[in-house]
């Protein structure tokens, strides 16, 4: 499998990473530490060495400490990201805090759950609106040359944040959302990227699941799953993506893969993109994954994606991506 480079360093990943939101168990349903445990574990034998994580994955960092637990002596095998700038509040509420002091604290406090004594790429999660990017990205500099962090990156910011950031602190990634539904980051973060060398670490690769194509039209979801409120889940948005899926699902078939493979392999092969942030909570979701690596789809079958993305039309999100 061909590691990439993140950004102009000599740091390579995997282009399938583990994403441990869904771990933290703040809104993924049926999560245990066994089975955290054991998807991270997994990810030593599939190849994956890229943990993404943050700060607020958990209301007391529950995503950090697993990893912290399940890699032991084997930490220096992975490289790990972290982000900081959003916490729980007092109400266990999310709440943002980029100032320079909150962010050092965090990232102190970020090291100690994952039991190292640096990260190899630390996030501002998110710019923080009472607070300059500038002063954020101060933070992350001086943490790069206290030896905590090796490099930086930025996540859920538009052009004008990631430049700010970059004129202080040169960033080597960014962290957008999109996948074949939700494209709005090839209009400029991408092409910006590319100009500059710095990596694009995609999440949402399978919009929360709608891409694994294993949810059927008449799937019912629990009342309280999140994912409700997201237009993509709704009325005849999801009787279009359940169109575009039918056609997915040929093309699976023909290549001997599953759905989730399919996108996930497209999604790495996009100009641009560096890796995907594959989330997961059970071990064979990640082993599914990273089967989408040391391939690549024909141009047939990309002919194929290409005729039922230009079918499914524009879709709607939630998000202004």
């Amino acid at each position: 499998m061909q590691h990439r480079p993140i950004g102009k360093t000599d740091i390579r990943v995997s282009p399938v990473a583990l994403g441990s939101w869904p771990i933290a168990g703040v809104t993924s349903l049926g999560v245990n530490d066994a089975d955290s445990l054991a998807t991270i574990r997994a990810c030593i034998d599939l190849g994956v060495n890229f943990l993404d994580t943050a700060y607020c994955y958990g209301r007391a960092g529950e995503s950090e400490t697993l990893i912290r637990q399940a890699l032991g002596a084997r930490r220096d095998q992975f490289v790990i990201a972290t982000k900081g700038g959003i916490h729980y509040n007092a109400n266990g509420v999310q709440a943002q805090d980029a100032r320079p002091e909150t962010i050092q604290r965090e990232c102190e406090e970020s090291l100690e759950r994952l039991g190292t004594d640096r990260v190899e790429l630390y996030y501002l999660h998110s710019p923080d609106p009472a607070v300059p990017v500038a002063e954020s990205a101060g933070a992350i500099r001086e943490l790069i040359l206290q030896g905590k962090v090796r490099t930086a990156g930025v996540s859920n910011a538009d052009l004008g944040q990631i430049e700010a950031f970059h004129a202080v602190c040169p960033l080597s990634a960014v962290q957008p959302p999109y996948n074949m539904l939700q494209r709005g980051a090839e209009r400029e973060i991408i092409p910006w990227c590319q100009k500059h060398d710095v990596s694009v670490m995609v999440y949402w690769p399978l919009m929360k699941g709608l891409l694994a194509g294993r949810m059927s039209r008449q799937h019912e979801f629990s009342s309280d799953d999140q994912r409700l409120t997201y237009p993509m889940y709704q009325g005849q948005e999801w009787q279009k993506n359940q169109d575009f899926l039918d056609q997915l699902r040929k093309v699976a078939a023909d290549a001997g893969r599953t759905v989730a493979q399919v996108v996930i392999n497209w999604t790495i092969h996009r100009p641009g993109v560096t890796v995907a942030l594959c989330g997961a909570k059970h071990a064979d979701q990640i082993e599914e994954t990273a089967g989408a690596m040391d391939w690549q789809l024909g141009e047939e079958q990309l002919d194929k994606i290409d005729a039922a993305l230009e079918a499914r039309g524009t879709a709607l999100s939630r998000r202004a991506i």
